[in-house]
């Protein structure tokens, strides 16, 4: 009789645990591929510095990157991105790079410049390559949606923000650093060492060559942190180029390098504790 109850309660708790894991198992995967990539984290950060003129401080800065527009990533997901950046006020908007998974394959190539040229900053909107933008004979696509959507595409080459009063900054967009063709010289040629220099680069590990640069701040994407992480343990696989510098923000000698997560994903629909991200920086005068 001990015998049977022994029998008895081994097999309820054996079966107790392998339901467990077999829910544990489908949950997960049921939030990693329907609830976790439609979440939207807001992540703020102040960037101070001595550099940046008066009238810059309290200058508000949005990003938004990795879209990668596809089955798994809608139009009218792209819809509640531009209204929720839209609603955060940006005085610049910046997008670093791929926008759509595959290029020549998308069926809705129209309906993507509406959208996007919904978003309004004051103080300008600015693009640069990634390389899915590259991708699947995407290069003239990508820079037609983004002229067409009022952006400013900066392809090794950069440009000053100026307010009012004549002060500015200087924000530049180097190429795709797998795909394309990235010039550092090219693209800081016109910058000068006393103006408070902003770089765009796709991916992260470009912060290594940067670096040599007079930039202050490098924003980039690429990653997806990973897109899927364990606990404990960080991102399972990173992509070429951010292998270094996969998400959050970094000191990179006196340059600061933030890595965005992004919105959409790319190879499998899935995220799992790298929640997708727009990010929200204010400039400070220090």
């Amino acid at each position: 009789m001990t015998k049977d109850i022994t029998r008895r309660a081994f097999l309820k708790g054996l079966f107790a645990s392998l339901a467990g894991a077999l829910l544990a198992a489908f949950g997960g995967y049921g939030y990693a591929r329907y609830i976790e990539p439609r979440l939207i984290h807001t992540t703020e950060i102040e960037i101070s510095s001595t550099k940046l003129p008066s009238s810059f401080s309290g200058v508000k800065i949005v990003q938004f990157s990795d879209t990668h527009l596809s089955e798994d990533y809608s139009i009218n997901q792209l819809e509640k991105i531009v209204n929720k950046i839209n609603l955060l006020s940006p005085d610049v908007i910046f997008f670093t790079g791929d926008l759509i998974d595959k290029p020549n394959q998308y069926a809705y190539l129209h309906q993507i410049s509406p959208v996007l040229g919904r978003l309004k900053a004051p103080l300008g909107k600015y693009a640069i390559y990634g390389n899915h933008d590259h991708g699947g004979y995407g290069t003239s696509v990508y820079e037609t949606i983004m002229k067409d959507s009022n952006f400013n595409l900066l392809k090794n080459r950069g440009e000053r923000i100026s307010l009012l009063d004549g002060s500015s900054v200087f924000v530049a967009g180097i190429d795709d650093m797998m795909l394309g063709r990235p010039d550092f010289d090219q693209t800081f040629a016109d910058a000068g060492s006393r103006l408070f220099t902003i770089l765009l680069a796709h991916e992260p590990d470009a912060a290594l060559e940067a670096k040599q640069f007079s930039v202050d701040l490098q924003l980039s994407g690429h990653s997806h942190g990973g897109q899927v992480q364990l606990p404990f343990y960080g991102p399972l696989i990173t992509p070429p180029y951010a292998s270094v510098y996969t998400e959050g923000l970094y000191e990179v000698d006196s340059m600061k390098l933030y890595v965005n997560r992004g919105l959409g994903t790319t190879r499998l629909p899935y995220r799992f504790f790298s929640v997708p991200e727009i990010t929200v920086f204010t400039l400070i005068k220090i």
